[in-house]
């Protein structure tokens, strides 16, 4: 294997709440469920959007072999509207309070509001995603305050308004965490609560997508601290492009990007078809293990 392509196997990361939930990060590939309430978005909009069928997909995920759940109440899908914090909590509520009890692993709140994040926060969630990661225009560095104000795990993923890159694609994001973590750090954000996210299908054209994905092992390792990678390419719109495939079509595409993704150096996949791809995730992680 050439160097550049070395598997970077994770150092552990144990984390635990007041609830008893408990997470390790590089034990083994964990999956994140995706639970979207939102009624568009991009791959499942409208299908978990009442209360009771959002608990049963929860709960299906789980014993499929979910992880974490990861709930949106906000779609992030190309060309969407931002909502108010005030109507993200409020479409937000209801879920939060039948899925929290209900769910045996922990629960990740999808936000870059960092009042919705508050909100999650108070009633329980075990931890924050920033699609803006901790660098939303509007609100810059509150996100990192929640996080640090209530000692949660948050995903910090690459974001950018342009597709466009003047120089090479990953120093650009090599720059961006590097301000997401030192931003994470001013506030009083624990360095073993970061979680990098190369945020596949934002600010990238398809063909930064595909490099992105060849070069994921670049991502991991800031000021001499190695941070797990998140990753999130379920059902995305370059699978589509590159393959000529619609949204109901790309699991095992999806499940690809997911095993190349753990010989790069991911810890963590967030997906929508969580039975197959955590079974892919498994057999991956068996194999790699007789390396070690």
């Amino acid at each position: 294997m050439q160097k550049n392509q070395q598997v970077m196997y994770p150092e552990e990361r144990e984390y635990s709440w007041q609830d008893g939930k408990t997470l390790t990060i590089g034990k083994k590939t964990l999956i994140m469920g995706i639970l979207n309430v939102t009624p568009d978005s991009f791959s499942d909009g409208g299908k978990w959007n009442s209360v009771d069928r959002a608990v049963q997909h929860m709960l299906e995920m789980v014993v499929n072999g979910a992880d974490i759940i990861d709930i949106g109440a906000e779609s992030s899908r190309p060309g969407f509207v931002t909502m108010s914090a005030k109507e993200e909590i409020e479409r937000l509520k209801p879920f939060l309070e039948a899925v929290l009890p209900a769910c045996p692993v922990p629960v990740s709140i999808d936000t870059f509001k960092a009042e919705t994040a508050a909100y999650a926060a108070e009633q329980g969630v075990h931890m924050l995603n920033d699609i803006w990661g901790l660098q939303y225009a509007e609100e810059p560095g509150e996100m990192a305050k929640v996080a640090a104000e209530y000692d949660l795990p948050v995903v910090v993923m690459h974001n950018r308004d342009s597709k466009v890159y003047k120089g090479d694609i990953i120093d650009s994001m090599r720059a961006f965490f590097q301000r997401s973590i030192d931003i994470a750090c001013k506030a009083g954000v624990k360095q073993e609560n970061i979680i990098l996210d190369p945020g596949i299908g934002f600010g990238k054209d398809v063909e930064g997508n595909l490099e992105v994905m060849n070069r994921l092992q670049e991502l991991k390792k800031f000021a001499g601290h190695r941070y797990p990678l998140l990753l999130g390419t379920s059902r995305k719109s370059f699978i589509g492009n590159t393959l000529d495939l619609p949204v109901e079509d790309r699991m095992e595409p999806t499940g690809a990007t997911c095993v190349l993704g753990i010989t790069k150096g991911c810890e963590i996949m967030r997906v929508h078809d969580v039975l197959p791809i955590s079974r892919m995730c498994r057999i991956t992680d068996a194999i790699l293990a007789t390396g070690r």
